[in-house]
């Protein structure tokens, strides 16, 4: 067991599940693989689409490796469900490969936490839909989502 507390705690309320999924988009909107890692355990299991990670160390290097191909990644997360120490998520985020090309990638998270809230297990399953930059929902500037922007639903995705 770990020393680090990450607030809110489960067992989880709607209120502080809604919480715990909006922090979590904030950390990944900050695009920095150091501090996303302490949202989750040391020894934390991971499955991203095909890629299976296991500790922070680990957690770090996806991190470094998608934000260098996922250019101006903007991401929106909602709570979809939640139990106890388990939170599922639906997400969408918008970003550029190298050549410009724009994408948006649509997914499912399901979470479990220790009772330091502190994530031990995250399963994402995600697609990538190519879009024109026309196409695109998410202009606000690189960073935390503001809070007056729409969310997932309310964009119609």
């Amino acid at each position: 067991m770990t020393d680090e507390l990450r607030p809110p705690f489960p067992p989880f309320t709607r209120e502080t599940a809604v919480e715990k999924v909006r922090l979590a988009e904030d950390g990944w909107n900050s695009r920095d693989p150091e501090k996303v890692s302490l949202a989750y355990t040391p020894d934390s299991h991971w499955r991203n689409r095909a890629e299976f990670s296991e500790g922070r160390d680990e957690i770090v290097a996806l991190l470094t490796r998608k934000w260098k191909r996922e250019l101006e990644y903007r991401l929106i997360k909602e709570l979809w469900a939640f139990d106890g120490n388990r939170i599922a998520v639906r997400f969408a985020y918008e970003w550029h490969d190298d050549s410009g090309n724009w994408f948006r990638s649509y997914g499912n998270e399901n979470w479990e936490f220790d009772d330091n809230g502190l994530m031990h297990h995250r399963y994402a399953c995600i697609n990538d839909l190519p879009i024109q930059e026309s196409e695109r929902k998410y202009h606000w500037p690189l960073g935390r989502r503001p809070d007056d922007h729409p969310g997932l639903s309310d964009l119609g995705l």
